[in-house]
């Protein structure tokens, strides 16, 4: 077992579950705790109307400022990785926002993600009769969408390739789930989603990335259909679903690595007891077999009116308690 990682190599190792000793490593989704936490404006809360009548020097001022929110709530709670939220987001300006986190955090200190998912998401009750009635009526004129949205993805990390480690990989993150059950069937799943994502992945791992899958509520009817896509990892193996960190672990923990499961709705609206009792459930759960190819981290994120003090509570416990075997 190597020593002296730098929390990107050991979010990394992981993610590709080989062991890396120490503590299980730990990061978010997002962390929009930031005026709570450091006095900051979370970076996608920021209002850049007037980005392109701002002068270059403000321009590079504001993408410090960005960079080091990110930094800084990686560096308080010992994140492993950061999932970057680009405001604007435009591949230049995007790719000079990761510039600033490497340099504010000295260069390869963090696993840097971005967004990269092209498969459809369940709708929204406004959409969903619409795009129900397309799987049935319009197939054909769905999947060239998605072959449209899967080329456009592909050229992003086609662009990101010319800054070598810049970029370590892309959280995908369309939800395909309700708590009760997920919205595509396993038939549709296979239709309209598996071979989009299988795909993506593909191309992410042919150009060096990682790729980790995440969605919401009960993945576990396609979790199997999830696997065989070939993630690195699963995000966020939703309590609230009814998803079973141990259980996944037994069926799919040598295929891919788990990321989450602490209860979110406990963190928010539980009694501190119980909220500390199920984040020690996910750490013990986790870490059971030895806890390779896990990642300790909530089954959402720290979203707006999540009690700060229940995440610093909670990153307390995993600090204290979740060393490795």
């Amino acid at each position: 077992m190597q020593t002296n990682l730098t929390e990107r190599d050991r979010f990394i190792q992981t993610i590709k579950r080989q062991p890396v000793g120490g503590r299980v490593p730990t990061f978010e989704l997002v962390f929009y705790l930031t005026m709570e936490s450091i006095g900051k404006v979370h970076p996608t809360h920021r209002n850049f109307v007037q980005w392109a009548q701002m002068s270059e020097s403000e321009k590079k001022a504001q993408i410090a400022d960005s960079a080091d929110c990110y930094v800084s709530i990686a560096e308080k709670y010992h994140h492993s990785a950061i999932f970057v939220h680009p405001n604007p987001w435009d591949y230049p300006n995007t790719a000079r926002l990761l510039e600033a986190i490497r340099e504010r955090s000295g260069s390869q200190q963090y696993c840097l993600m971005l967004a990269g998912d092209p498969t459809f998401a369940m709708p929204d009750g406004s959409g969903m009769m619409a795009f129900t009635e397309r799987m049935y009526e319009d197939a054909e004129g769905l999947k060239k969408e998605a072959e449209t949205s899967l080329r456009n993805f592909t050229e992003m990390a086609d662009f990101y390739t010319k800054y070598p480690g810049l970029l370590d990989g892309f959280l995908l993150c369309s939800d395909y789930c309700f708590n009760i059950n997920p919205f595509f069937t396993g038939e549709m799943f296979d239709e309209f989603i598996g071979p989009y994502l299988q795909r993506i992945i593909t191309e992410y791992h042919d150009r060096g990335y990682i790729a980790i899958k995440h969605t919401d509520g009960n993945i576990m009817p396609i979790a199997e259909e999830l696997v065989q896509c070939g993630p690195d990892a699963l995000h966020s193996l939703d309590p609230q679903g009814g998803v079973s960190l141990s259980e996944m672990k037994r069926r799919f923990g040598h295929r891919v690595a788990l990321c989450g499961n602490v209860n979110c709705g406990l963190l928010q609206t539980g009694t501190e007891e119980e909220a500390a009792a199920d984040v020690r459930r996910s750490l013990r759960e986790g870490l059971a077999d030895g806890g390779t190819g896990y990642v300790f981290c909530t089954s959402n994120c720290a979203y707006t009116g999540l009690p700060l003090e229940r995440y610093e509570m909670m990153n307390r416990i995993w600090w204290e308690e979740g060393l490795l075997p």
